[in-house]
């Protein structure tokens, strides 16, 4: 059973920072990429950053320069440091990872319950 949880939300005036962190537990070989998505109230989830094992980032436009992924291998962890936030930042973020449960399997996507992050002033 493989299980992905975040943590860090939270409530930020415009102009503030927040980091989320999620960890993947139980089970598997290894993760492949891991990334963090947000889905706004009425609007379709969508990719914020992704990292590849390697730690080869990618990010959306909205999002570079002010948002920063990264991982920990060794602890199964992904993070997001989100800086000079905007009301227009307000989501639920999840967290995604691709596991590969053993050697000979592909990887599958797991997804976390999602953090609220509220940016008003």
């Amino acid at each position: 059973q493989v299980q992905v949880v975040e943590s860090g939300g939270g409530f930020v005036q415009p102009g503030g920072s927040l980091r989320l962190s999620c960890v993947a537990s139980g089970t598997f070989f290894s993760i492949n990429d891991m990334g963090w998505y947000r889905q706004a109230p009425g609007k379709q989830r969508e990719l914020v950053a992704g990292i590849t094992s390697g730690g080869t980032t990618n990010y959306a436009d909205s999002v570079k320069g002010r948002f920063i992924i990264s991982r920990d291998n060794a602890k199964n962890m992904v993070f997001l440091q989100m800086n000079s936030l905007k009301p227009e930042d307000t989501a639920v973020y999840y967290c995604n990872a691709n596991i590969r449960r053993t050697r000979w399997e592909y990887g599958n996507d797991s997804w976390g319950q999602g953090t609220q992050v509220t940016v008003s002033s």
